[in-house]
């Protein structure tokens, strides 16, 4: 077996516990099949993961990097920044972002269901007093909110407004109805329709915002010897 550094390995195992889920659900993750999936000894996988509540949450993580980097790719590509200014800029920035997101949602039905599966088994089982397993979920939240923040906060300043709204209360309106509509997608495959709802999902974050206050210059206008007024 090729010895291979590290975050690497790490890589290669949360892909295989990926593919692995992706065809058969998560309930039939275990070590064994994800070794031989990876094509390694179980003893490597017990060495980068104690166990799988800690291989699950690497995996709900790397689904929403996923999202998070493609938004982030769509952010990047934006052009002309004079006219992505204000509240109207704001409507395109976050278009672009969200809508940048699609094409991998889409192409990745199985990929997505897992997010849903991986919270709720998480919460099944903190129900029935496994802590440690409960935490992945909660795990998988934070690391959403805190791409969501990052990525609101990103647009607000390339538009040149303020969230009128703690940013952090945005980022947790807008992820529950992103839950909602690629879940609804997962049920109906309606895409048009799913476009039509994220674009009202940006509309509703846009409502949230409020252009930066211009300078006041009236006050350097009124002292200044060289102008009219500042003769009189």
């Amino acid at each position: 077996m090729q010895r291979l550094p590290a975050d690497v390995r790490r890589g290669q195992l949360i892909e295989a516990a990926l593919a692995v889920t992706a065809q058969q659900g998560v309930a039939a993750l275990t070590i064994r099949n994800v070794a031989e999936a990876a094509g390694v000894s179980l003893g490597v996988v017990h060495y980068h993961f104690e166990h799988k509540e800690e291989l699950l949450t690497e995996m709900g993580q790397c689904l929403i990097l996923e999202i998070s980097e493609a938004m982030r790719l769509a952010f990047s590509q934006l052009v002309g920044p004079l006219e992505l200014r204000g509240i109207a800029g704001l409507r395109k920035i976050l278009g672009a972002g969200i809508r940048g997101a699609w094409p991998i949602i889409e192409a990745s039905p199985d990929h997505q269901l897992l997010t849903y599966e991986i919270t709720a088994q998480a919460l099944r089982q903190r129900g029935a007093g496994n802590d440690s397993a409960g935490a992945i979920a909660a795990h998988q939240y934070r690391t959403m909110d805190t791409e969501a923040v990052a990525f609101l906060d990103l647009c607000a300043h390339r538009a040149g407004v303020t969230w009128s709204t703690p940013v952090d209360q945005i980022a947790r309106f807008a992820l529950a109805a992103l839950d909602g509509v690629v879940l609804r997608w997962l049920v109906d495959r309606d895409s048009g329709a799913t476009l039509t709802a994220l674009d009202d999902l940006v509309q509703l974050i846009a409502t949230k915002a409020r252009p930066d206050c211009p300078p006041d210059h009236h006050h350097e206008t009124a002292s200044d010897p060289s102008s009219p007024d500042g003769n009189r």
